[in-house]
């Protein structure tokens, strides 16, 4: 992993100054900047202040990398052999969904085959959402499960999972509408999306994904909240992850709502997508 821009933020920050006040208040203002939220970073600076000033600025930024790390962990998405697997991507428009299910299906590709997925074209609502879903089915040599713009989403999703079952297929990824402009109605619809699945699909081999964009900034946690409540997440896939973006809005929602990390799409082809390492992730954020 390349390290970001924020990453070389703090490693200047580290390599140019004494851990003195004036490099708490810098290295507090950079974590806000990062997006671990403005309540996380007074509270891990106060934290490094009470263990101490006299430590190299090495043994600070462990010890900064061991408080983050405290409010993160990895989930690992175990595709169960010889049953019906169910990953349902969720995520507000704009943040990647579509492209991250091409990912997740080149990924999984790998191990599971790539006859034994389907795609869910369930963003019945999104203007192209289905055409661009089957665009990279095509590209994949994927069978994409779709219906008019309009239709019920709850129906392609069972209509996806019906076709899976007949053919033995082994992983369905379904995407799914993200209008945050109305709450209500989107809360409803996944949940109505939410209890289809479970009646099909056994709960230990059905996944609930959050899409965030690593540049989305505190809204990320809002977003999260919305989703979380609607359905219980199951993990985050940070999108959209590279040398220009921050990422540590993972680490609020982390904090705040204890929902771990699966994926961190890291490019634009299918190929780039990583599962999540915590200790990987904090060595790129604290440019280490």
């Amino acid at each position: 992993m390349k390290s970001s821009i924020f990453g070389k933020k703090i490693a200047r920050l580290f390599n140019a100054r004494k851990t003195d006040d004036a490099f708490f208040d810098e290295l507090e203002e950079i974590l806000i900047e990062g997006d671990v939220g403005a309540a996380l970073a007074m509270d891990i600076i106060d934290e490094l202040k009470g263990a101490g000033r006299a430590g190299s600025s090495e043994t600070v930024r462990e010890r900064l990398k061991t408080l983050l790390g405290t409010h993160l962990s990895a989930a690992e998405i175990d595709i169960k052999p010889g049953r019906l697997n169910f990953i349902l991507v969720l995520g507000v428009n704009g943040v990647g969904k579509t492209t991250s299910i091409a990912k997740l299906a080149r990924y999984f590709g790998k191990t599971v085959g790539m006859d034994n997925i389907i795609l869910s074209a369930a963003d019945t609502f999104r203007a192209a959402a289905v055409e661009q879903l089957q665009t990279h089915g095509d590209r994949l040599g994927l069978k994409v499960v779709r219906q008019e713009r309009g239709s019920d989403p709850g129906a392609v999703i069972y209509d996806s999972l019906a076709s899976a079952a007949s053919r033995g297929v082994r992983l369905v990824i379904a995407d799914t509408a993200g209008r945050m402009h109305n709450k209500q109605h989107l809360v409803s619809e996944l949940q109505k999306i939410d209890k289809i699945a479970a009646s099909r699909v056994d709960r230990e081999c059905y996944h609930k994904m959050l899409v965030i964009d690593a540049n989305t900034g505190q809204n990320g946690l809002r977003q999260a909240e919305v989703f979380h409540e609607a359905l219980g997440l199951d993990s985050v896939l940070l999108a959209k992850y590279d040398s220009t973006s921050k990422g540590g809005i993972v680490i609020a929602i982390s904090r705040q709502l204890s929902i771990p990390v699966s994926f961190l799409g890291t490019g634009e082809t299918p190929d780039d997508i990583e599962p999540f390492n915590p200790g990987e992730f904090l060595n790129d954020l604290l440019g280490t």
